[in-house]
């Protein structure tokens, strides 16, 4: 990373890419490259559009990082997992129930999956504002790049893809990128996780879901590709599509925030993780990624003044004496997950069901 020291760390090295024959998505890919002009830019707004309505996911590829960068930056991901004592890292276990928030580490097992199966993944989130709490020691050499690495997802690849969506609803350019301040008060954070191969009995208690199916709870999750396939889409068939792996592109898909805020025109697309491949099975599986969500403050009501809207009409939104505000939604959704008891769906098969702050959430296996 240009301009920044970066201290040693040995390299996390991926698992190979699988060979098993398996029902890819079909997601579109979006090149930022050609986002400088409007005329550019109102040509992905539609690329963007018609990926969000048709599948909720997309590719990004030339948005700013190079591969030794992509590279870096899961050398620096590991950090947390590979070279923090487990005494060390409950000193920095975040207060999910307590506080809604995830910032530092979510443990092993702290989620309930199924049939009293608790999840094998750890991961560690540190707020854009790398200095609003402490980190571990063998992680501090690293926060400069750590800082660099949250600046250039928020304004490199998120606010250009937040125009691009309100461009799309034929609202002003900046009209999302106004909600997402940098320096604002808002929990966007970057995060670190790591999955862990399981025992053959939890395998089938499961049925191989690591994770149900969920929506995230922000507005953009951008997540960066690597070569362990497990993560799934819920298509609008109802069958579930596992998503490719393209090196050095960016994985992009909608939250609850963006659809409250749309009016359900961009759904928050429901996706799980699953057990990998065969030739895959004894590996880690690290993941990067930058969830965004507005600043805290803000209203998660549709934004009637689209256009758009006006003509096809509001398919899922709260009024503003209901809905709640960005800091109230993220809280609700953090406290609950993976632990409270969850109620099966009417007439949805494999469908539980929750209220968090009077909406109904749900999760699929």
């Amino acid at each position: 990373m240009p301009g920044l020291t970066c201290p040693d760390t040995p390299p996390y090295v991926h698992a190979p890419s699988t060979q098993a024959s398996l029902d890819y998505a079909d997601l579109p890919v979006v090149d930022l490259s050609t986002s400088g002009t409007l005329e550019g830019r109102l040509a992905l707004a539609r690329e963007v559009r018609d990926a969000m309505l048709e599948h909720g996911f997309f590719y990004v590829i030339n948005h700013g990082y190079t591969p030794t960068q992509n590279e870096r930056i899961f050398d620096i991901a590991d950090v947390p997992f590979a070279r923090v004592s487990d005494e060390e890292k409950q000193t920095y276990v975040a207060k999910m129930k307590a506080d809604g928030s995830y910032q530092g580490y979510k443990p092993r097992q702290y989620w309930h999956i199924d049939n009293g199966v608790r999840d094998q993944l750890e991961h560690y989130n540190i707020n854009r504002d790398v200095t609003k709490r402490e980190h571990p020691l063998p992680l501090r050499p690293f926060l400069p790049e750590l800082e660099a690495f949250a600046r250039h997802n928020h304004e490199n690849v998120l606010h250009p893809v937040l125009r691009l969506l309100a461009l799309g609803m034929e609202l002003p350019e900046d009209t999302f990128v106004d909600m997402h301040g940098y320096s604002a008060v808002g929990e966007t954070y970057v995060r670190f996780m790591k999955y862990y191969p399981r025992t053959e009995e939890e395998e089938i208690k499961t049925k191989n879901v690591w994770l149900k199916g969920h929506t995230d709870f922000g507005t953009i999750t951008i997540l960066y590709s690597q070569p362990v396939a497990a993560l799934q889409i819920l298509a609008k068939n109802g069958s579930w599509k596992w998503v490719r792996h393209i090196e050095n592109a960016l994985v992009i898909n909608a939250g609850d925030a963006l659809e409250f805020l749309s009016g359900g025109y961009y759904r928050a697309t429901i996706h799980r993780v699953v057990q990998p491949p065969a030739d895959q099975q004894n590996y880690t599986r690290l993941g990067a990624f930058y969830f965004a969500m507005t600043d805290d403050d803000v209203k998660l009501t549709p934004l009637t003044e689209s256009p758009v809207l006006q003509r096809i009409g509001i398919t899922r939104g709260l009024d503003k004496a209901n809905a709640p505000t960005m800091e109230e939604w993220r809280k609700g959704r953090t406290a609950a997950y993976g632990q409270t008891e969850l109620k099966p769906a009417k007439g949805g098969k494999g469908v539980e069901e929750e209220i968090i702050n009077g909406v109904l959430v749900k999760h699929y296996s």
